[in-house]
């Protein structure tokens, strides 16, 4: 389906952007109904503040959250890696989106970039999407939470919302296969502007950790 959705929708590409990502919102929507077919359905707890504009700091386990998550929020700026751009056409179709690409490796460089991107989509009224620790990690693994969801933060002075999920088990990372099962996502109460470096990212770990206790369990 996404080979399909990639090649017949290629033209639009030439269309504004808000046409790129009604596409995108639809491949989301699109991907959640086959997963029914794979018994995989998702379960939504929690404010997930659509009507506002916030930063969404979201667990990462598996492919789900950066397709069927990205088009239940509405589209908001996505920040992904960099690598992602150069995937056969669907790159193109990230970069026209207005994903926020980032260098992994590039260091103080990446972070001032990624501030200045940031920046220029709040101006724009868009939400934004991060996983604050940097790569899919696997259910009971643990990962620490990198600074790039503070430069969101700290550039913007957006709320924060923790979104805790347990995709991992219907869909693991670097796999194909899906189980049968229930994707938990439980979006926390958000973190307010102005807090120090160490203090956020404190809160922001305590809130989607103890929310990961509670639902990072299988479910059928």
């Amino acid at each position: 389906m996404t080979a399909l959705v990639v090649v017949l929708f290629l033209p639009l590409l030439l269309l504004p952007s808000i046409v790129v990502r009604f596409v995108a919102r639809c491949w989301g929507w699109l991907t959640a109904r086959l997963l029914l077919i794979a018994r995989v359905r998702h379960r939504i707890q929690g404010d997930m503040a659509l009507d506002q504009q916030v930063i969404y700091a979201a667990k990462h386990q598996s492919a789900w959250e950066t397709i069927v998550l990205v088009g239940v929020l509405r589209m908001p700026v996505t920040v992904m890696k960099r690598e992602l751009l150069f995937l056969p056409l669907i790159g193109l179709f990230f970069l026209r989106a207005g994903c926020i690409a980032v260098d992994r490796a590039g260091g103080m460089r990446a972070l001032r970039e990624l501030r200045r991107a940031a920046v220029r989509h709040w101006r724009h009224g868009r939400s934004l999407l991060i996983f604050p620790q940097g790569t899919r990690v696997a259910p009971g693994a643990s990962h620490g939470y990198e600074v790039g969801v503070f430069a969101l933060y700290d550039a913007t002075g957006l709320p924060v919302v923790p979104v805790a999920l347990n995709s991992g088990h219907v869909w693991p990372r670097n796999s194909w296969i899906k189980h049968p099962g229930i994707v938990d996502v439980r979006f926390l109460p958000p973190i307010a502007p102005g807090l120090s470096r160490k203090a956020f990212l404190g809160e922001l770990e305590r809130q989607i950790e103890a929310g990961m206790a509670v639902i990072d369990t299988p479910h059928e």
